[in-house]
């Protein structure tokens, strides 16, 4: 359950109110052994791609069946997949990629309502913090795979590719999933770009993908090429 303030208010990750410094510090050594325990969990994860999309998702819908193909190939070319644990894509997601032979691995999240973990996950790290869990994703990932989804999925969308904007990680791909899903997105970028508070190379950074053999052509070009240059373990393809 989420932390409440000194007020006796609910608080939203400890932030709020004016908390002792006894409180502080304690909240401090929690972030310390969350931070530690994720390294030392997804040490040996990569090469990994990480997917998002809803949770609501079931498995009779497109996105959902879509997930599943997707990672089980990204697996099979030899990549492992991270997710949030969760049901919906996530749990396509890491289904796929325990069918392409490939280690599933989930981020659990605490939430004040219980999200099971998907019976799919072989390796699991929970979080208490969302910013300490969104860290591990993007340090673990070379690849984001975004699936339709709702306030959460665009959220990790945007961080990411928040961070190829200003350089804080190196240009992986950002691969959106679902065609027409991403129309509303899609004029909402037309607007951003014309009134210049995107460039044209900003807005290059979301590519839309129509196809399992597009993505994994991307995936491949990058780990060949970028993930090469900063020392990525190889690719070590897997039986089909």
């Amino acid at each position: 359950m989420p932390e409440r303030l000194t007020t006796g208010q609910p608080g939203i990750e400890g932030i709020g109110g004016r908390p002792r410094a006894e409180d502080e510090a304690a909240r401090l050594a929690r972030v310390h052994d969350e931070l530690e325990h994720g390294f030392d969990v997804l040490r040996d994860v990569e090469p990994a791609v990480t997917f998002f999309g809803s949770a609501r998702s079931t498995p009779d819908s497109p996105e959902y069946r879509e997930a599943r193909e997707v990672a089980r190939e990204v697996a099979r070319t030899g990549f492992n997949v991270v997710t949030g644990a969760g049901p919906g894509v996530m749990e396509a997601a890491n289904r796929g990629c325990r069918e392409g032979g490939g280690l599933s691995v989930g981020l659990h999240i605490e939430l004040p309502f219980e999200q099971r973990v998907n019976p799919f996950v072989d390796r699991r790290c929970s979080f208490r913090y969302f910013f300490l869990r969104k860290l591990m994703f993007v340090r673990y990932s070379c690849a984001f795979l975004i699936f339709p989804g709702g306030f959460g999925t665009l959220d990790e969308a945007f961080e990411a590719l928040t961070l190829v904007q200003t350089h804080k990680i190196p240009h992986f791909p950002v691969l959106f999933f679902g065609g027409g899903f991403w129309r509303g997105i899609t004029r909402q970028l037309d607007a951003m770009e014309e009134r210049s508070m995107i460039t044209s190379e900003e807005r290059s950074s979301i590519r839309r993908v129509a196809s399992t053999d597009e993505a994994i052509a991307i995936l491949r070009h990058c780990h060949e090429g970028l993930c090469a240059e900063l020392s990525k373990p190889p690719l070590r393809p897997r039986p089909g």
